[in-house]
């Protein structure tokens, strides 16, 4: 525009009167726009000074504004022109549907806010989504076309908003509109907006004066942290700010420039690559950051170099867009937090939240108590009615061809009307038909004062007067309710809450609206949700019963008797039914009359809901005592011919009109079709909604348009109500040219305190309100402080509106507790005293008394949100939303507003339906913007802010959004959002300080005092002793497995130790003593001739489960060489399986493979060809069909030191570990286990675990050749064809003790637990299981046993049989539940102190309890301690530390650990640092504690027990604290029944949690916010990134175990294809 750098107040007087000729000519359509522009730029071109600038691009600097010509802030002086012209320009072409919905002013304070954050705008990392996440279908297979109105109550259909701020006048040193913008920034002290490029250290000042623009080639900068900027912001400090101003203006004029992608700039670049170097790319680590989960093989061209800080280069994998997202997150984050957290402290006390310091600087309340405001007093008029069905009776005797209403259908034009005479007689026909006609001859239905539902639709206004007034006839008490639509209406069962209150049993309808409602199939009417049951009546005139001649109604004067209900729904979405006595309707009239001064015989034009609040009370009621003739607009009409309302007031001349802002607003947007209306007739625009925040510019923007066609400026009346207090006040019509009341603009901060203060500061944060009249007559109106006792305000303080007066409701029906606090308040001093005796009642209303007693409003209890102890307005928020250009995204501007509770406080969300068309970049952008907006005018964090697709938000009645219903469906994860953007980090500000660790060095002699000072128990325990073996033939008979096995072949051949079973049940092979000891030889003389092994190489085992294996085993004992037992691959996941197979021969160096002619094929097969080299597989050979040979001897080993086998595993983190076991500890664990499990020759086990390593080994291969029990062995994999295998097996052969792993468990939990009936029928028994034990390294999973005990209790399974067991990679036994000794026990531990490494018990159902099952009896032999990591010192019994093991089978060392070679040996035989440095520990890796119990061990002795809390890898530091992934798993899983699994992990000290989705993909959006919630609130931790996978993407380990490692690498690496990623902020 060529106003550009003009000051239009230093033009000359001339110039100025031309240009506001030119105005006008526009404004009455003189003129075309083009015409105007010409114009008005020839007049202002002499005056323009040219800047030295570089002209930025309009479209790169300026906010879009409605319409490409109105892009500038306007002229002061012409502003209200500005704003008609604005308005017609926009809707030129007649205003296409949705455009009617938009924010008509786009403040300049929101663009201002947004101006602030420009250079911060894109550093948000999009969510990524998989597509058919958000297909949206189209908008007509949604709903109805009908129910796709827009708005009526909550969602005003286009929010004007409020916060407007006038721009100063322009400063002649920064010529360019965003000058005063620019100055906001540099001068604000809360500048977040410092841009993000200063905070990273890549922006250098710049000499010159001028930053240089580049050529225009290269893509524009998008994602600000990895890219060096194209223009460089200058940020001068303030005192240099004078030597170049020009420079600097520029400068933050490109640097708040629009980064979008603009028609003639390039694309933004594409940063799911990674930065090249040239760019300055930088991934910011922690300074002490450890990268891990790197395979060797890892080239350096995966890798950024990054300084840590201190010079030193960190290498990071960077292999994809993930990283750079969270990357992009980091930064974004690293903007400072409100309000700063104080210095650290170290505390263990009880510590949750944050609390944050009072601000000295927060504004208070000054002035003098507040003293109760009167309205005139109530007029007596000699002929107002004793009752208003005595004025009904007058007028219909008197004036009965006088019209009294007349309905409008579909199209707008008059449909009916009713007269006075017709509205009488046909209300008494329904008073006499409801009185005598309903039930049989001698009994009456219904008695005076019962409650009667009034269901009928806003069509028909002609029905529901004549019940109305029907029901007040025959003193039956009224209750209008909205026509049910279907079961799935928005709080229908919270209008059967209100119809059980009133105790209502009998409905009227009209005949049109009962054969809409929804039946069941035998045609009777549905029962809804939550209703009691209803009996239908129709009022249709003709079947009404014509009372005899002498029956007349019975209209006593006006008592306080119930008149009739109106229903009203809290915040909370309760409906509740306010009752209105039939003074208080009387008076109320009155009130009405005398304040609005009606007449007899005006019209009014009504388009309110006739059923409740100003439409029933003005439009039904008030009417008909002052004899008005009505036009009744049904919302209908409107939706189609939003001007039907004006052109009904031009065509019945009608003197008053009863709208909301949302009709003015659609009025003006569809003006332009009919030029010529007439409004002249009007003395009073009441505006139902006038207390609103955007009711100002609706009624300024109105007058500006209808000014022209004859509208008055004093005709516009706001008003204020509640349906407690009714009419609360009302502007009073104005004397024609005198001067309009004057509006206030309010500080939003002071506001938020409570406060009144006008703002003076920032523009940006301004709210201006308009009156809303003044008390009504007859009432009596104070300020009372909203919560805790009705304390009276001070005049500076905005409190609630409370009134006494006798036209007010006076109770809530049937509910005595609520009413009283709420119709029976009496205010009291600042002492607490009460102020007089008579009861005030609570309007619901905020505000405050202005001068001239005028009221001002500012909001609704209801829409109030306390976040952190200030109060913000939803009506405020959801302005603001609406004036960031949602045109784009949100559809008919429907956006709720409402706070959740989260970790002790109220956080702030927005719901918006999005449109059909939007992309998935604009509604990001819209999303982004909506932050910053909020942000700086608010000065309130936004928690979450979720999109919806168009029409599924729950709805009210007349279209607008259901609010309490959409809180519900977003905390129970029902939205359905197709977008979504969390910012926990920004707003949760009352977390617990972060600890900080206690250096660790400790002297000895200090923490051995301080623990005998406080009284603890060094926490170790041990089991008893394994004893001497006296008899030396058995010393040498069990030294050696091979020569016990020898043994037992030649003392009891024919005895059976194996017995293997099929799918079926049916033993496939057995193998006695003497069978077994033959395969054996027959394997080792192969070994010796074909594979020519020397004694001591290492063989591997490749077997599926079964005795092959065990045979393969002895045979490597007897030919010498050590066994290395390997995990087959799975033959339909080659690619998957294969490389670890081959990886643990390369790393075990194997000089052969022994394995079935099955596997062996697969080896050598083509697809095992595409994933490894088989040319270089060792000897293979197939022990399938070997002849009959001996070797020449069986090798004994000189020592038992010597390596009985090796056994590799990989641990939760994804390390591969083998370690070396010796013969001495082989034997030692073999008698460790007969022991505690009391094994010999005569008992019987049964075995369902995968026999690779570990426990699970030594129990299908080892165990039973030791101690001579027979095993009978089940495969896991068989389980997947007969689910009931295992336990089908137990009861068959009575085994009284099994072992099994998780995975086992879990499937029979799952599969079996609904057919134990059928398990029962098929005598299924379990009471022979004495101990069933899950052997595993891990913590045990109680939830899961507990599952288990309880689901098979039916078929005789003891609750005290499942126990679990403990080993780890240094001791592959430590426990183990044996058959004596206590029970295992569980305890309940405090949360809280376990993350500061603290043990403190609690009891069951304690806040914030976690239960730990004891992991099974320590072995004989066994002797832990409880050690600090990081000192090596022993721990008293209420800490948490490292469970170190001494025992004679731990392992010998690693054999290799393959990607952490250094991993040290010190973890086989470690010392303490004090206490007792002579006895050798291993160092378990796992965290625990020991508790000395209640219950007596063997020896009668208090028995010790050990409780597992995880392993000590797997940890998660996050503030200072220690948390347990499985901890933070299990509150996600119960977040929403869609998880299936989740599993946590961290990346750069972000919380990654990803979740597998079970339900529709629909689903996965609702997780996010459930997800984020729940980890707040149980482990008071933000979530950084919410991850939604599909089943079975978290890999899980052959134990059941989550490699959580694994899926942090594929999520870096970007292979996981998520169904959604959300960053959250």
């Amino acid at each position: 525009m060529a106003d550009r750098g003009v000051d239009l107040s230093a033009l000359p007087k001339e110039v100025r009167d031309q240009l506001a000729e030119l105005d006008l000519e526009l404004s009455e359509g003189d003129i075309t726009q083009k015409g105007y522009e010409k114009k008005r730029t020839k007049l202002l071109a002499p005056y323009i000074i040219h800047t030295p600038v570089a002209p930025p691009r309009q479209n790169d600097v300026q906010p879009p504004a409605p319409s490409s010509s109105s892009s500038h802030p306007p002229p002061p002086s012409s502003s209200s022109r500005y704003r008609e012209r604005r308005s017609r320009r926009t809707h030129r072409s007649g205003g296409t549907r949705d455009d009617r919905y938009r924010s008509d002013i786009h403040t300049e304070a929101v663009q201002a806010a947004l101006a602030k954050h420009k250079e911060e705008k894109m550093a948000l990392p999009m969510p990524t989504k998989r597509r058919s996440t958000y297909v949206q279908s189209p908008i007509e297979t949604r709903t109805p076309p009908d129910s796709s109105s827009g708005s009526e109550d909550e969602t005003a259909v286009r929010r004007q908003s409020s916060v407007v701020a006038s721009p100063p006048q322009v400063n002649p040193n920064l010529q360019s509109p965003d000058s005063w913008i620019n100055r906001t920034v540099q001068g604000s002290s809360t500048s977040s907006s410092a841009s993000s490029t200063l905070s990273h250290g890549e922006a250098k000042p710049q000499p010159q004066s001028q930053p240089q623009p580049q050529p225009q080639s290269q893509p524009q900068p998008q994602y600000k942290p990895q890219y060096q900027p194209l223009y460089q912001p200058q940020y001068q400090p303030q005192s240099q700010q004078h030597e170049h101003p020009h420079a600097a203006s520029v400068a933050d004029m490109l640097a708040h420039s629009r980064i979008g992608p603009s028609e003639n700039s390039a694309p933004p670049p594409d940063v799911t690559a990674v930065a090249p170097p040239s760019r300055g790319a930088r991934v910011d680590l922690p300074s002490n950051a450890v990268v891990r989960g790197m395979s060797r093989g890892q080239s350096r061209s995966s890798m950024m170099e990054t300084a840590d800080g201190r010079g030193n280069i960190l290498r990071v994998p960077v292999s994809s867009r993930v990283s750079t997202k969270i990357q992009q997150l980091l930064n974004t984050l690293k903007r400072p937090k409100r309000p700063p957290l104080s210095e650290f402290f170290t505390d263990d006390q009880e510590e949750i939240v944050e609390v944050p310091q009072p601000d000295p600087n927060t504004p208070r309340p000054e002035g003098r108590q507040i003293i109760p405001v009167k309205g005139e007093p109530l007029g007596v008029v000699s002929n107002w009615p004793p009752a208003l069905q005595a004025a009904l009776a007058r007028w219909g005797a008197t004036q009965g061809k006088s019209p009294a209403l007349t309905a409008l259908d579909i199209t707008g034009k008059p449909l009916y009307t009713l007269t006075y005479g017709k509205l009488w007689s046909r209300s008494v026909k329904l008073a006499y038909t409801l009185l005598n006609k309903l039930g049989t001859k001698n009994e009456q239905i219904l008695k005076p004062g019962d409650r009667v539902a009034l269901v009928y639709p806003n069509s028909d206004p002609g029905m529901f007067w004549v019940a109305f007034y029907g029901c007040l006839l025959a003193e039956v008490i009224p209750v209008p309710i909205e026509v049910p639509l279907s079961r799935k209406d928005a709080g229908i069962s919270q209008v059967g809450f209100l119809l059980g209150s009133c105790g209502v049993g009998l409905a009227l309808t009209s005949e049109i609206c009962l054969k809409g409602l929804p039946k069941t199939p035998t045609g009777e009417i549905l029962q809804f949700k939550g209703w009691p049951r209803l009996k239908w009546v129709v009022t249709d005139s003709k079947y009404l019963t014509k009372p005899s001649k002498d029956w007349q109604p019975h209209i006593p004067t006006a008592n306080t008797d119930p008149a009739y209900i109106e229903y009203k729904a809290s915040k909370e979405g309760t409906v509740v039914g306010v009752a209105v006595s039939k003074v208080a309707m009387l008076t109320h009239c009155q009130a009405l009359t005398q304040a609005c001064n009606y007449c007899e015989g005006e019209t009014l034009v009504n388009v309110l809901d006739f059923k409740k609040d100003m439409g029933l009370w003005h439009g039904v009621l008030s009417a008909v005592m002052n004899r008005i003739h009505t036009i009744s607009v049904p919302y209908a009409v409107m939706k189609a011919c939003p001007l039907s309302w004006v052109q009904r007031v031009h065509i019945h001349k009608a003197r008053v009109a009863l709208v909301k802002c949302r009709d003015l607003h659609w009025a003006m947007m569809a003006h332009r079709e009919q030029r010529d209306t007439s409004l002249a007739s009007l003395r009073m625009l009441i505006v139902a909604d006038g207390a609103n925040p955007w009711s100002v510019s609706s009624c300024d923007a109105f007058l500006n348009v209808f000014q022209s066609h004859g509208l008055k400026p004093e005709v516009i009346c706001p008003c204020a109500t509640s349906p407690e207090a009714m009419t609360v006040a009302i502007r009073r019509p104005g004397v024609p040219g005198a001067p309009l009341p004057a509006r206030a603009i309010l500080s939003m901060g002071g506001l938020s305190h409570g406060v009144i203060r006008v703002n003076t500061e920032d523009k940006n944060s301004a709210l201006t309100v308009q009156d809303v009249g003044h008390v009504m007559p007859g009432a009596l109106m104070c300020i009372v402080k909203p919560d805790g006792p009705p304390q009276l305000c001070k005049t500076d303080e905005i409190g609630e509106i409370i009134v006494n007066s006798r036209a007010g409701g006076n109770m809530y029906y049937g509910l005595p507790g609520v009413t009283k606090n709420t119709f029976e308040v009496i205010p009291v001093n600042s002492n607490g005293v009460p102020i007089g005796e008579i009861p005030f009642v609570r309007s619901g209303l905020l505000g405050f008394i202005g001068p001239g007693s005028l009221i001002f409003v500012v909001g609704k209890i209801e829409g109030l949100l306390m976040v952190s102890g200030r109060r913000h307005n939803a009506d405020d928020l959801v302005a603001t939303a609406l004036a960031v250009e949602p045109v784009k995204t949100v559809y008919r501007g429907r956006i709720a507003v409402f706070s959740v509770t989260v970790f002790y406080d109220e956080r702030v969300v927005i719901v918006a339906e999005q449109r059909p068309d939007a992309s998935e970049e604009d509604s990001f952008q819209w999303m982004s913007r909506v932050l910053q907006a909020i942000d700086s005018i608010h000065q309130v964090g936004l928690y979450c802010l979720a999109l919806v697709p168009a029409n599924t938000l729950p709805k009210t009645p007349l279209g607008g959004i259901h609010i309490s219903d959409t809180k519900q469906f977003f905390l129970d994860g029902n939205l359905h959002p197709c977008n979504i953007l969390m910012c926990p980090h920004t707003c949760v500000t009352n977390l617990p300080k972060p600890r900080q660790k206690q250096p660790v060095g400790v002297g000895p002699a200090s923490v051995m005092v301080g623990n005998l000072v406080a009284g603890k128990r060094i926490a170790q325990a041990a089991g008893r002793d394994l004893g001497m073996i006296e008899d030396q033939d058995l010393v040498r008979k069990h030294q050696y497995l091979a020569e016990a096995l020898h043994w037992r072949a030649q003392t009891d051949p024919d005895h059976v130790l194996f017995v293997l079973l099929n799918a079926k049940g049916v033993a496939v092979s057995t193998a006695t003593c003497v069978q077994l000891h033959k395969r054996a030889e027959k394997i080792a003389a192969a070994l010796m001739e074909k594979g020519s092994i020397n004694t001591g190489e290492n063989v591997v085992l490749l077997y599926p489960p079964g005795i092959d294996l065990i045979a393969a085993f002895y045979g490597c004992l007897y030919a010498g060489c050590v066994p290395v037992n390997v995990r087959p691959p799975h033959p339909q996941n080659l690619a998957a399986t294969l490389p670890t197979v081959r990886m643990i021969i390369d790393v075990s160096k194997a000089a052969c493979i022994l394995t079935t002619q099955h596997l062996m094929r697969t080896l050598r097969s083509k697809e095992a060809a595409a994933s490894v080299n088989i040319k270089t597989w060792p000897t293979i050979i197939d022990t399938d069909d070997l002849p009959r040979r001996r070797p020449p001897q069986i090798y004994k080993p000189p020592t038992a030191e010597m390596i009985a086998y090796l056994d590799f595993s990989v641990s939760t983190t994804g390390m591969l570990t083998g370690v070396k076991i010796s013969h001495a500890a082989v034997s030692a664990l073999c008698r460790s286990i007969k022991l505690q499990c009391e094994l010999y020759s005569s008992r019987q086990i049964a075995i369902c675990l995968d026999p690779y390593c570990g426990l699970g080994f030594v129990l299908w291969c080892l165990s039973s050749v030791y101690s001579g029990h027979q095993s009978i062995l089940i495969p896991p994999f068989e389980l997947e064809s007969c689910l009931s295998l295992w336990l089908s097996t137990l009861s068959q052969y009575r085994v009284r003790d099994t072992f099994c792993s998780y995975s086992v468990m879990e499937l029979c939990t799952k599969g079996l637990g609904t057919q134990t009936e059928l398990l029962k029928a098929r005598g299924v028994n379990l009471s022979c299981v004495r101990s069933c034990v899950v052997i595993a390294e891990e913590r045990p999973r109680l939830v899961l046993t507990h599952s288990f005990s309880k689901l098979f209790k039916d078929i005789g399974l003891s609750p005290r049989a499942v126990s679990t067991a403990f080993g780890s990679r240094v001791n592959l036994a430590i426990c183990l539940q044996g058959t004596t000794g206590p029970d295992p026990c569980t305890v309940y531990v405090d949360m809280k102190s376990l993350r500061h490494d603290r043990v403190r018990l609690v009891e069951r159902g304690a806040p914030q309890s976690l239960p730990l099952m004891e992991s099974g009896k320590i072995l004989p032999g066994v002797r832990v301690i409880i050690v600090n990591p990081e000192t090596r010192g022993p721990l008293g019994d209420s800490h948490l530390g490292e469970i170190w093991v001494n025992s004679p089978h731990s392992a010998s060392g690693y054999y290799t650990i393959y990607g952490e070679e250094s991993l040290q040996a010190n973890h086989f035989n470690t010392k303490l640092s004090f206490g007792d440095p002579q006895t050798l520990w291993a160092r378990t890796g796992y965290l625990g504690f020991v508790k000395r119990t209640e219950l007596l061990d063997a020896s009668g002795d208090r028995h010790d027990a050990l409780f597992v809390v995880g392993s000590l890898d797997e940890t998660l530091e996050l503030r200072g604290l220690r948390y347990h992934p499985i901890d933070i798993e299990t509150s996600v899983s119960r977040a929403h029944r869609s998880i299936a699994e989740s599993a946590v992990f961290t990346w750069t000290n972000l919380l990654v949690v990803v979740s597998e989705l079970c339900g529709s993909e629909q689903d996965a959006l609702d997780l996010v916010p459930l997800i984020t919630n729940v980890v707040l609130e149980e482990h008071h931790l933000i979530v950084g990134v919410v991850v939604i996978v599909d089943p079975g993407v978290i890999p899980i380990n052959s134990r059941g175990e989550k490699q959580r490692m694994h899926l942090r690498d594929s999520f870096l690496a970007d292979q996981l294809d998520p169904i959604y990623v959300a960053y959250n902020m």
